[in-house]
């Protein structure tokens, strides 16, 4: 039993774990080393992430905000996650759009929905500080001072989203740790707690967002394998089949059904009934609505568990992806961890059994474990952990690369990367005299960066003139352990050096990652064979346009019936670079390859020959490393 905790006011601020929640959100700390949920002065532990505004300027969340929402439904904001780092125009925001949005003027501001509540105008980033700020709240009644916090967010969230997240835990006046995992947080719990090691797929359906993440736990270390899911699916869209299922029974016209204050209720009562499901085989929904023909709907576990199945099966396409992707077989995993509300639907439980072929762990409160294992690793990065080292080891869950020569993708870092983590790649200019790159970084996994996830553009400008292949342009990325990325382009002649935190202001649309994946899968031999066509195009272009100038620049080098052999090669190369045959371009770049081998000697012997005169052993070695160094960049795909 633990010792009654007495305050101390020269105790040191005390750190917290957060789960910022589409449906309910709540804190955790970490007492006598064993991590607890922090409650508020009603003993309640869950707060509901609904932000009322109301007439007096004033802002509530919570429950009192969540029986605001039916009689105003356009000022009160629910489920804000959905919305984190979404541009106004995202698919995911018009689906869910039942507030009252801000029409975008400029560019800037469609990267990012703003809704209007009474007469101001607030972001998604600034609704969700407000639900933060409640819960720092809270967490300060308790210990008086709090300290650093980790906050969690789907596996899925982007960098946009990560991003927009730890902004509103600045804009709520936390020392933001750590964006964490939401799957990596529920393991992390329960490894520590059950003190249990092996490899486990953590199954997470929270109300708005659903992962699936593969770990290996081996006594303080937690290893992702690999990770997936979807960032538009959860409890919520349970809700809303639901709703349009008592609609119907209730007799509900369309015209009614759009109305705001209506939608609200219908999700409440749709909400509710879900809960009650899941204890009981029947409920009858007494219907609110005065016009309506029918006086109560019936619903039943089995009609709701045929509403939700179609949900539930997107949720194992990922499953099983994510299991490949790991390179594991399903038999291997030695326990699945249910993580999040609506992973107590009962249809849910059997459909995992089912799936991963053995009774799901659930020991733990699945609303409450990741706020446990976010607790924990506050806790650790704070330095109060004593009894356990915590290393955890997490990935990418889509590849980050830029677009080269040709529009094709060069992936620096591939999925399932463990981060934090950073690689580079060098490469080189395309024309004579090009004095900048482009830097167009993209994620994804297709081949040609259009089919791709544009994430940031921009430029590295001032690199003197110089021939094609002779810039050296060095491109890192950096993946920090909150998973957002920094580019780094530095040309290394000059040191001239651009960098950027890609900060993309909106987030994937729905299904896009689930999409992504799959087209990869679809596309990946066309795929290919477009990057082979796109490449050999780039390198004959290159090809022609140096040989052109080399029989204009040496021509007294040529010797007789040399030039018209070359001109016919080069003729037959431009002319395959303009069709659609990659292995015909090959050819013919190998052609002009036989072509000008005598030539291209000659040109060298004149070269080394001119650069040696009258210098030392030294300088003729450096000499020579420059022009393999040269020859090593001409063999790099160009960058735009």
């Amino acid at each position: 039993m633990a010792l009654l905790e007495i305050f101390d006011p020269k105790a040191p601020p005390r750190p917290i774990g957060i789960d910022l929640g589409t449906t309910n959100s709540l804190v955790a700390r970490v007492r006598d080393g064993r991590p607890l949920v922090i409650q508020d002065c009603n003993g309640k532990s869950l707060v509901p992430s609904v932000v009322h505004y109301d007439e007096r300027g004033g802002v509530i969340v919570g429950e009192d905000a969540q029986r605001r929402a039916a009689e105003a439904p356009n000022d009160t904001i629910v489920s804000v996650k959905r919305f984190m780092g979404r541009g106004a125009d995202d698919p995911e925001t018009r689906r869910l759009g039942t507030y009252s949005f801000v029409p975008p003027t400029t560019p800037e501001e469609a990267k990012s929905v703003r809704f209007r509540v009474r007469d101001r105008v607030v972001s998604p980033v600034e609704v969700s500080a407000e639900i933060l700020k409640v819960l720092r709240s809270n967490a300060e009644d308790e210990l008086r001072t709090v300290g650093g916090a980790v906050i969690t967010v789907p596996a899925y969230f982007n960098d946009g989203q990560r991003q927009a997240t730890k902004d509103a835990g600045r804009l709520a006046g936390l020392d933001v740790l750590r964006i964490l995992n939401e799957p990596t947080a529920a393991a992390l719990a329960y490894g520590l707690e059950k003190q249990q090691n092996g490899l486990f797929a953590v199954y997470d359906l929270g109300g708005g967002t659903f992962d699936v993440t593969i770990l290996l736990l081996d006594h303080g270390v937690f290893q992702v394998k690999s990770t997936g899911g979807d960032s538009a699916l959860g409890g919520d869209d349970m809700d809303r089949l639901l709703a349009d299922e008592l609609a119907t029974a209730f007799g509900l016209t369309e015209e009614v059904r759009k109305k705001p204050a209506l939608v609200r209720v219908l999700l409440d009562l749709a909400r509710a009934t879900k809960h009650r499901l899941t204890d009981a085989e029947t409920v009858t929904v007494p219907n609110p609505f005065v016009d309506a023909q029918a006086s109560a709907a019936t619903v039943t576990r089995d009609r709701f568990d045929v509403l939700v199945k179609p949900l539930l099966e997107r949720t194992g396409k990922a499953c099983r992806r994510a299991v490949r992707d790991a390179g594991v077989e399903v038999g291997e995993l030695d326990g699945v961890i249910l993580v999040g509300g609506s992973t107590r639907v009962p249809y849910v439980r059997t459909y995992v059994e089912a799936l991963f072929g053995q009774a799901p762990l659930g020991d733990i409160d699945p609303d409450q474990v990741v706020a446990l294992g976010a607790a924990l690793q506050a806790h650790q990065l704070e330095g109060e952990g004593e009894k356990e080292e915590i290393l955890l080891l997490d990935v990418l869950p889509l590849s980050l690369g830029i677009e080269v020569g040709g529009g094709v993708v060069d992936k620096i870092l591939p999925r399932n990367t463990t981060i934090p983590t950073a690689s580079k790649s060098v490469y080189t200019t395309q024309e004579d005299g090009q004095t900048g790159f482009v830097l167009h970084v993209v994620q994804g996994e297709r081949e040609i960066a259009s089919d791709c996830r544009s994430l940031a553009t921009f430029t590295l400008a001032g690199i003197p003139p110089m021939a094609a292949g002779m810039a050296r342009l060095e491109v890192t990325f950096r993946v920090d352990v909150d998973g957002l990325l920094t580019v780094e382009a530095r040309e290394q002649t000059t040191g001239r050096v651009q960098h950027v935190d890609v900060k993309p202001s909106y987030g994937l649309d729905d299904e896009t990652v689930e999409k992504m994946l799959l087209d990869a899968l679809d596309h990946g031999e066309a795929d290919l064979q477009l990057r082979r066509l796109l490449e050999n195009r780039v390198e004959a272009g290159r090809l022609a346009k140096a040989t052109q100038k080399a029989i204009v620049v040496d021509v007294d080098l040529l010797e007789a019936g040399e030039k018209e052999t070359i001109e016919a090669a080069l003729t037959a190369l431009i002319a395959s670079a303009a069709g659609e045959d990659a292995a015909k371009i090959k050819f013919r770049m190998d052609e002009l390859d036989a072509a000008t081998k005598g030539f291209a000697a000659a040109r060298m012997n004149r070269a080394i020959a001119t650069a040696i005169a009258g210098k030392d052993v030294g300088s003729i070695e450096a000499t020579v490393e420059a022009a393999l160094g040269i020859e090593e960049a001409h063999a790099r795909h160009g960058a735009r």
